[in-house]
């Protein structure tokens, strides 16, 4: 799969099959999410896998939205200074990580975690550090035939504007 079309066909994915994700695609979607730039090549994300239920189940709790993600066979966590780190930086590497994951036939959903009192307690970290997004990572279950939630794009005409706001 080209890297148009990982982009144009990734979906988000909050089903998944119970089967865990093979050692090599894992390593492959954290190659991609190491890829990713950060300002002035800071380079201070850090990434916790969570593949234990009961750390999964944690960070089920951490987020306002966060309820169905202990049924993903892996979370991946991205975790930054709370001084230092970019939010922008966090969402380049999770960007970068699902459409690879999407070209490897893996189904991924971001998530926010909001209680960063809860996500300290779920996978230890310190004060200093924060888990602002997670990436929810497995094979997709099989999607129903029609999504009621799905909603089509805004039409390019509809977002893009040249030189100007005009809205």
């Amino acid at each position: 799969m080209d890297a148009y079309t990982a982009i144009v066909t990734k979906r988000d994915t909050r089903t998944y099959l119970a089967d865990g994700v093979p050692e090599e695609l894992l390593e492959k979607v954290l190659r991609a999410a190491r890829m990713a730039g950060s300002a002035k090549n800071s380079q201070v994300t850090r990434i916790v896998v969570a593949s234990e239920q009961a750390v999964r189940d944690g960070l089920a709790t951490c987020g306002d939205f966060t309820s169905w993600i202990g049924s993903a066979p892996l979370v991946l966590v991205f975790v930054i200074p709370v001084e230092g780190g970019r939010l922008f930086d966090v969402g380049r590497m999770a960007q970068n990580a699902m459409v690879a994951a999407n070209a490897l036939g893996l189904a991924t959903c971001p998530v926010t975690f909001h209680h960063q009192d809860r996500m300290r307690a779920a996978i230890g970290l310190p004060d200093t550090h924060e888990g602002p997004m997670g990436v929810t990572l497995g094979f997709p279950a099989p999607a129903p035939e029609a999504n009621p939630l799905r909603a089509p794009r805004v039409a390019l005409g509809d977002l893009v504007y040249r030189e100007r706001w005009s809205g």
